[in-house]
């Protein structure tokens, strides 16, 4: 069996790395000229990681990324609404890690070259359409270099090309329009001095005016410094979808008198955004939910299959279990457990669609994050204890239905492991 994937992003990638280790040809084939270490942090809970782990990719992600601790919400005054430990802090057999997104895809880019050969990523090769007959697909590349239309043959096409996906598009020509919230985000990374125990992540505000902190280098935490992934979140009345570029440099200007005063006694948020070098501006996009995302012998995985906002750091945890999932069923086809490869895709689809859809549509409803909507619309003046405001209960059933709807709740994490909950 031969698999041509589009897209060296983190699912892409993955991908590849789960079909060599069970023992089935694949090939990636990526849009840009040259893989570079860009991007700002992502986050990559225990669920996911447990997949790394078996593709020897722990120590590298160890030796790059902070292993988080602590998950903190406030309100917009600072004041604390809730806390949970993460990772092996609560009691997950795997850590949760911190990492640049840039760091992390050149380690999985190297570890696909090493394992499947250099010639495994073919870079500067567009995906422009495909076609099925009844021996296989045929993915059509645009080369980036010359203009030239390059045609590969294989039994199986993956679409792993990111929220603006070539085969998306072609699979669903209408009708699947990107949803803009009406909110931006501005993000960046700042070395600065630790926060909090220097491993903790933070939410502050609500809604309609966010930030979110957290530190994504291992070796700089080791020098005492911290290297700050940071996002700042507004609602913007009337701001419409920009047309083409979704993710353009912009001065501070833009957004951060809307957090001048966040200065509180355990972190200065204006120091943190006055001390990057590059602040970019996304709008907070997704698409809905699909009916479906295999046709035939081509199907589609993580942000091309399920674009979501970036709540709950779900959105490369889903796309590593997408691959996780796929490359199992497609092992099956190809040693006959599963009568063909179409019924592989279809099983695949079946397991993975539902669940995604449930987080994208729970994403929406702003996911565990919700907790500071809720005190704001409680308390829109602050509180003197968040007791008075929301029960404890509330805040821990937000945080456990989450985790669960996205199957990263520490009993699952566990049974999927053959562990004992």
């Amino acid at each position: 069996m031969q698999i041509v994937i589009a897209g060296a992003g983190i699912g892409g990638l993955t991908l590849a790395l789960m079909l060599h280790r069970r023992g089935i040809d694949c090939r990636v084939y990526e849009s840009a000229q040259e893989l570079k270490a860009l991007g700002v942090g992502i986050n990559l809970l225990p669920h996911a990681v447990s997949e790394l782990e078996p593709l020897g990719l722990m120590p590298g992600v160890a030796e790059r990324a902070i292993e988080t601790s602590q998950l903190h919400y406030y309100n917009k005054f600072g004041q604390p609404i809730w806390r949970e430990p993460r990772g092996r802090d609560a009691g997950y057999p795997l850590p949760q890690f911190s990492v640049h997104r840039g760091e992390f895809q050149m380690l999985l880019v190297q570890a696909v070259r090493e394992r499947l050969g250099d010639d495994a990523i073919v870079t500067g090769s567009v995906l422009e359409s495909a076609e099925q007959d009844a021996f296989g697909v045929v993915a059509n590349f645009r080369r980036r270099q010359d203009g030239a239309t390059q045609s590969v043959r294989a039994d199986i096409l993956v679409g792993a090309d990111g929220i603006h996906s070539a085969l998306r598009r072609q699979m669903h020509p209408a009708g699947d329009e990107p949803r803009f919230s009406g909110r931006m985000l501005w993000r960046a990374v700042t070395e600065a001095p630790p926060y909090l125990d220097g491993r903790s992540m933070f939410m502050a505000g609500h809604q309609d005016q966010k930030f979110v902190c957290y530190p994504i280098s291992e070796p700089l935490r080791r020098q005492g410094r911290s290297l700050i992934n940071w996002i700042a979140e507004l609602s913007v009345p009337g701001a419409e979808l920009p047309a083409t570029d979704w993710n353009r440099q912009v001065d501070k200007a833009v957004f951060a008198d809307r957090f001048a005063n966040w200065r509180w006694d355990w972190i200065d948020i204006p120091a943190i955004i006055d001390g990057a070098q590059a602040i970019y501006e996304f709008p907070l996009v997704d698409r809905d939910p699909l009916p479906r995302w295999t046709r035939g012998r081509m199907t589609l995985l993580g942000d091309a299959a399920h674009p979501m906002y970036p709540i709950g750091s779900n959105g490369s945890a889903q796309a590593i279990l997408d691959a996780r999932c796929l490359s199992d069923w497609l092992a099956q086809a190809a040693s006959g457990a599963v009568r063909s490869p179409e019924i592989a895709l279809l099983e695949y689809e079946a397991e993975r669609l539902p669940r995604t859809a449930g987080i994208v549509l729970r994403n929406r409803l702003n996911g565990p994050e919700q907790v500071m909507q809720m005190a704001e619309e409680r308390a829109p003046g602050g509180f003197a204890d968040i007791g008075d405001v929301i029960a404890p209960q509330e805040l821990e059933a937000v945080s456990l239905r989450y985790k669960q709807l996205a199957g990263f709740d520490p009993a699952t994490v566990r049974k999927s492991r053959g562990e004992a909950p």
